[in-house]
């Protein structure tokens, strides 16, 4: 599982560096309000300590996926991978969500298994697809070594995963690729979404890609061809909390890196 993430970040960057939240899921946020920058962060509002918290994964589960995205997008030299980037806590509070129940998708049938054009086809909704799977792989794992999927040496849960991605893992109520297949498509989402939703976590994400964030008004970089643009990323949680500088018309002024600098 653990790729060159080199080469990972260059196949998904190129979709969207922002990472798209799962379709259907709007954060219910407040209108962000215009400030000046301030040099120290605020301590966490309300907002962002509720944040925090984990409302629908219990602390096994919680385990379990915080073990897998970090085999998924592991910490290397080039900085915190998808555990350390709070992509469990993403994952959670999209299950909390719509998203998580299915509130705004079609669910009366047929069932029949569709091709892949055909969009998700379970009739089970997201959070009944990570609670089941998560409970019979680490049945299969207790089985297989003795051992829960998060008390398994990496190479052992590199060998489940690679299995889950193979179809070659037998699960009872979920296919195995269908679990997979979410599993990854979040740990993607929650690593390069807006740090509001929960993960990319001090925006390491964004920092790792050169991702901007919020966008600002790029006019006068428009004929700076092959120049590469490097700011401190701006999120939507810095709009909020008034720790972002903005220009008469609201949009963030980017803050940008010398050449030689680094985030």
């Amino acid at each position: 599982m653990k790729e060159d993430r080199r080469r990972f970040l260059k196949s998904v960057t190129a979709v969207s560096a922002a990472g798209a939240v799962p379709a259907g899921l709007v954060p219910e946020v407040a209108q962000a309000q215009h400030a000046t920058h301030v040099a120290q962060a605020k301590p966490p509002t309300a907002a962002a300590t509720q944040m925090q918290a984990y409302v629908y994964l219990t602390p096994p589960e919680v385990e379990f996926v915080e073990a897998a995205v970090a085999r998924l997008i592991p910490a290397d030299e080039l900085g915190p991978g998808a555990k350390e980037a709070g992509v469990a806590l993403f994952i959670d509070h999209q299950l909390a969500g719509a998203w998580g129940t299915m509130a705004r998708n079609y669910r009366q049938g047929p069932w029949p298994e569709g091709t892949p054009q055909q969009g998700y086809q379970s009739p089970l909704t997201p959070q009944e697809v990570y609670r089941a799977a998560i409970r019979e792989v680490n049945l299969q794992c207790a089985k297989q070594y003795g051992k829960a999927f998060a008390e398994l040496a990496p190479a052992q849960q590199d060998d489940v995963l690679r299995a889950l991605d193979e179809g070659k893992l037998a699960l009872e109520s979920v296919p195995a690729r269908l679990f997979f297949g979410m599993l990854w498509d979040n740990t993607q989402e929650g690593f390069f979404a807006d740090p509001v939703y929960g993960g990319n976590r001090d925006k390491v994400g964004w920092r790792l890609v050169g991702f901007p964030g919020v966008a600002a008004i790029y006019v006068q970089h428009v004929d700076k061809y092959n120049v590469a643009y490097r700011a401190r990323p701006v999120s939507i949680a810095d709009m909020q909390q008034k720790l972002a500088q903005v220009d008469e018309h609201g949009h963030p002024v980017h803050v940008m890196l010398a050449a030689n600098e680094k985030e």
